[in-house]
């Protein structure tokens, strides 16, 4: 758009986001921003074809110039946070597509919400309340894990006095001290790396420590380390279910090492929390949980490799306040919250969910 400024482009974009309460904003050369709302991309074409000086600015502008030159410099991807002047975060992810600047960033809400207003279950409060173990929150991208997860440590900042520590790529909410003591560590900006990080974590006298993602053998290793030796760990992975959790935690060692992280894993492990958002009928999404509590039938599965056995127990186990996913997923329909439709592609196993094809294939398009 000629005689368009950074400033007013970074204001029609924000508003944009604002407005319509988009999770997301995709900004690429040669075609107008993109916005996701309730899961879905919307172009926004009353903005106008971005261009590569357009792209060089937003980033300047939120990034800085030091951030342009690193990117200018070679660096092919950069993370940052970025507070816009309305009081919004944002999680931003610069990158290169066919050598072309891009952009995309996660709208952080201002507030962290509680669990009755995410609508998560109250099973998940549990978790606030032990001193010591190792709480997994999984799930696709972009479902609210790290919401999930910053929801139940705001509970513990709000129940009890305990020292924090954060490691984050970026720092996402930034939490309001009440009770506990927290410190905020951000990639790259406090800390060079996750491993790093968790390292000295074992110096910085921690009751609880959160960490952002878990991303390879050594983070996940000293991880465990932490919740074995006294303290309270919380982390997410992008992982569908609590089977593939666990596995994916001990797959990511060498073989010889794989009995002895199942052992650890067994040991520490308080729960798993598996989410999906789900598009709900009057707008917005919804979640649907599985959960898995480490019950001693669950830690022998685990310490013997049986983790197929382990939806089969989710499913046995209500009684023990766990929660299959397609149990969550039904109780929205059953609610008028979601549609069976939706509900059906959500679902690990739509069999589960009681609907026949017959019943579905009258209203599926």
């Amino acid at each position: 758009m000629i005689g368009r400024t950074p400033e007013n482009l970074l204001k029609d974009l924000f508003e944009h986001v604002i407005s319509r309460n988009a999770s997301d904003l995709h900004l690429s050369v040669g075609r107008p921003p993109v916005i996701r709302v309730d899961g879905k991309l919307f172009s926004i074409p009353e903005v106008g074809v971005l261009t590569k000086i357009d792209l060089n600015e937003v980033l300047k502008s939120i990034g800085g110039e030091e951030r342009a030159k690193q990117f200018d410099r070679g660096e092919k991807e950069i993370d940052f946070a970025y507070a816009h002047e309305s009081g919004f975060r944002f999680r931003v992810n610069v990158y290169l597509t066919s050598q072309t600047i891009t952009i995309a960033m996660r709208a952080i809400p201002r507030d962290i919400r509680t669990l009755d207003e995410l609508s998560l279950p109250h099973e998940l409060e549990q978790f606030a309340k032990p001193s010591q173990g190792f709480v997994l929150i999984t799930g696709p991208t972009g479902h609210g894990k790290t919401t999930t997860m910053t929801a139940i440590v705001n509970m513990i900042n709000r129940s009890k006095v305990a020292h924090v520590i954060t490691i984050e790529d970026p720092v996402e909410y930034v939490y309001v001290e009440d009770k506990c003591l927290i410190h905020q560590r951000e990639i790259g900006r406090d800390t060079e790396s996750f491993s790093q990080a968790l390292k000295m974590a074992f110096r910085e006298d921690p009751n609880v420590v959160v960490i952002g993602e878990m991303r390879d053998l050594e983070s996940i290793a000293t991880a465990l380390t932490i919740a074995e030796t006294g303290h309270m760990v919380f982390a997410t992975l992008h992982t569908n279910n609590s089977a593939q959790t666990i596995d994916r935690v001990v797959d990511v060692f060498p073989v010889g090492q794989q009995a002895q992280i199942r052992t650890q894993l067994a040991g520490t492990l308080t729960g798993i929390v598996s989410q999906r958002l789900v598009p709900a009928k009057n707008g917005g999404r919804l979640p649907a949980v599985e959960l898995l509590l480490a019950t001693p039938a669950v830690r022998n599965l685990i310490r013997e490799g049986e983790t197929a056995q382990i939806p089969g127990v989710i499913q046995t186990s209500a009684s023990q306040g766990m929660i299959p996913l397609e149990r969550s997923l039904r109780s929205l329909v059953d609610r008028d919250l979601v549609t069976a439709e939706e509900a059906m592609v959500f679902a690990s196993d739509p069999s589960l969910l009681g609907y026949s094809d017959f019943a579905m294939g009258s209203s599926m398009v």
